[in-house]
């Protein structure tokens, strides 16, 4: 009922009617944070307990009680699921509903109703620093997962708040940076996944700090009011990101910033009053503020509660297991020659190498950190989980002074890539944007020595978003992406090494050979143009090569897509049916990826774009039939002159594979046309 916006709207006249009854100083004060300083960043007190803003005791309005996110509640000592990145990669919006209502049940074990974890921001080059944040690099992937987060937060009467509104695609300029962007990227490309989160029925919007065309987002007004409140009909609330997201008290109200978190700095009395008395403001946006925010929190606290909420939920068995689910379902194997699984009975001596092998890596460290009651590395699941495998660990940089014990080792792990200091929320001195997308030179240095000294070297690789490995993909047998898995990380990746989870991870990014393959960009510019282009589409469209394509993934077992045929076919929707078959002994899983050519359009489009995925899971030999689908409004262009999207009658053709370069093999044209009567 949450994501009925025609439920919420039926508050709409209790809403009002609790406004009239408010003093100006009443709804006044539901209009920003409670705190009365503003806390540190990152690390200290900072995010330990729900942030409070509004409320009105005397007339029962509850007040908003915010919880930050992506990767879990971030107060308390909550569980700690993998990044949304890693998240993206399970290509499961079953599952990321699931992670959603767990992290929903523990903001309310923590006292909160609020989510402020929906991340949205396509990331227009991979390094930028809060990728980890977001589902990968494709709309349509991000919208469906997206999608999938708010529906399982908003089962348990926590808002969920999309973020950030928008363009907030670079980290260590994104105080000042100014965005702009042709009117078809804005809406195609940057805009599309807030639309359809929107639609999904998300109750709450997080402006950006950075400017679009000119203007800081929490006063943009093209942004909150013509487009969100206007175009969309968004009902619900927009607040600013926290500290640093007003600039002003007149032009932010004006433009539809509703709340200022977390503390008051321009949505005081005395600045507002003042605003009004000089006319800059009229008391008429002042109520429609105060009714968006009255009704969305009516409608949450009076919807019926699916369980209680005690203490007891917060990192309980269950959802730590769900975090070593999604951890399991998230690593991602793009190569393998033969090496994995570990044989526990053929490979008896482990070389472990690298300092990530045990360090607790679980992402950023600024507003995203989530303070778990433990965290598991790859060497404590080996030694706790794989007693009978002795293994010896090296930390980066000594592989030289280990030589025989690498060289005589039955299989060589090696550990690789990055953690908060190389990317994030840039905070002084951590975090903050990458400008080298590979890993450290010396790590480069010590995965080729490895790989030098023995044959069966496998290259566990961590980080938020695309890493290159062209430089020394050649000395390793085996590749996995493992992004920043959670707390029980270091648990699904032992697993997935030995042979106990089947890996089923798709990559929710192109893995190029070189940075000068993505777009150019300086991350401290105060103005940067995003073009249309990114990621696959960019590579395919320049017909550069990759190593590994969009949506790749390799398992323990052999599956096959067959009989790919379109089975319905309207003036509005085409549908696509496709067998895949598990021709393996064991179980997995695989997700086949529906993406759209065009041809004959009005305006350049794309190789292929994705529009639709479903992920099964097969028993040995089992096969399942998997329908995908795509909508025409979904494949419409923004016409720049009209302002309005625009359906084509064009020739489609429908490409069906594991992956998207596999997907070009398979191309089925079609129209959208009416059935025959």
């Amino acid at each position: 009922m949450k994501n009925d916006k025609a439920y919420r709207l039926s508050f709409t006249e209790k809403a009002k009617a609790l406004v009239s009854q408010m003093t100006l100083n009443e709804k006044i004060g539901l209009m920003a944070g409670d705190e009365t300083v503003a806390s540190s960043m990152g690390g200290g007190s900072y995010n330990v307990r729900p942030y409070t803003a509004g409320g009105n005791e005397r007339l029962g309005v509850p007040q908003l009680k915010f919880c930050d996110g992506p990767r879990g509640c971030v107060s308390g000592r909550s569980t700690c699921f993998p990044v949304a990145m890693a998240r993206g990669a399970t290509f499961d919006p079953d599952l990321e509903e699931r992670v959603g209502q767990a992290i929903a049940k523990e903001i309310r074990a923590n006292g909160g109703n609020f989510f402020g974890g929906v991340c949205l921001n396509v990331p227009y080059h991979p390094g930028a620093g809060r990728s980890q944040e977001v589902y990968g690099e494709d709309p349509r992937h991000i919208a469906k997962m997206g999608a999938a987060l708010i529906r399982g937060v908003q089962k348990h009467n926590v808002v969920a708040c999309i973020k950030h509104f928008a363009f907030n695609s670079m980290e260590n300029a994104r105080f000042y940076v100014n965005v702009t962007a042709d009117k078809r990227t804005e809406r195609e490309i940057y805009l599309y996944q807030f639309k359809k989160c929107v639609e999904a029925g998300a109750g709450a919007v997080m402006s950006a700090y950075n400017r679009y065309a000119g203007h800081f987002c929490g006063s943009n007004r093209y942004l909150l009011r013509d487009v969100l409140k206007g175009e969309w009909d968004f009902d619900g609330f927009v607040i600013s990101d926290f500290f640093f997201g007003t600039h002003s008290t007149a032009k932010c109200i004006d433009a539809g910033l509703d709340v200022e978190m977390h503390f008051r700095k321009y949505y005081n009395r005395a600045f507002i009053k003042a605003a009004l008395k000089t006319g800059k403001i009229k008391e008429e946006q002042i109520d429609e503020a105060a009714l968006r925010i009255v009704r969305t929190l009516l409608a949450f606290s009076s919807s019926p509660e699916e369980c209680d909420y005690p203490p007891e939920l917060i990192a309980c068995n269950e959802h730590i297991a769900l975090a070593r689910e999604v951890a399991e379902k998230s690593v991602t194997l793009v190569k393998n020659e033969g090496l994995l699984p570990l044989d526990r009975a053929k490979h008896r001596r482990i070389a472990l190498v690298g300092d990530l092998c045990d360090t607790e890596n679980i992402g950023d460290h600024g507003s995203s950190m989530v303070r778990p009651p433990y965290i598991v590395t790859l060497r404590q699941a080996i030694e706790r989980d794989y007693p009978d495998v002795k293994f010896d660990y090296i930390p980066t940089g000594k592989v030289r002074d280990f030589v025989s014990v690498v060289k005589n080792a039955d299989a060589v792990i090696v550990m690789c890539g990055c953690d908060h200091g190389d990317e994030g929320e840039f905070i002084f001195t951590i975090g903050g944007d990458r400008k080298d997308l590979g890993i450290h030179k010396n790590e480069v240095e010590m995965v080729r020595l490895a790989g030098s000294l023995n044959p069966n070297v496998a290259a566990v690789v961590t980080g938020g978003n695309m890493i290159r490995v062209h430089e020394w993909k050649d000395s390793v047998s085996a590749i996995l992406f493992a992004y920043y898995p959670g707390m029980e990380g270091g648990s699904a990746l032992a697993d997935v090494l030995f042979g106990k989870v089947n890996p089923g991870g798709k990559l929710p990014f192109v893995v190029g050979q070189r940075d000068e393959d993505f777009p150019r960009l300086n991350w401290n510019a105060p103005n940067v143009r995003y073009g249309y282009y990114h990621g696959y589409q960019k590579l395919d469209k320049e017909q550069i090569p990759c190593d590994y394509p969009y949506g790749f993934g390799l398992s323990y077992t052999k599956t096959v897509l067959s009989d790919i045929a379109l089975s319905y076919v309207d003036e509005n929707e085409a549908v696509f049916s496709v067998t895949v078959t598990n021709e393996g002994d064991r179980e997995g899983s695989e997700t086949p990826q529906l993406y759209i050519g065009f041809s004959g359009s009005a305006v350049d489009r794309p190789v292929r774009t994705l529009v639709d995925f479903g992920r099964v899971y097969l028993s040995p030999h089992e096969s399942r039939t998997v329908r995908l689908c795509v909508k025409k409004a979904d494949l419409a262009y923004f016409d720049e002159t009209a302002n309005a999207f625009r359906e084509e009658d064009v020739r489609y053709t429908a490409y069906v594979g594991t992956d998207e370069q596999s997907a070009a093999k398979h191309g089925v044209d079609f129209r959208f046309d009416p059935p025959e009567s």
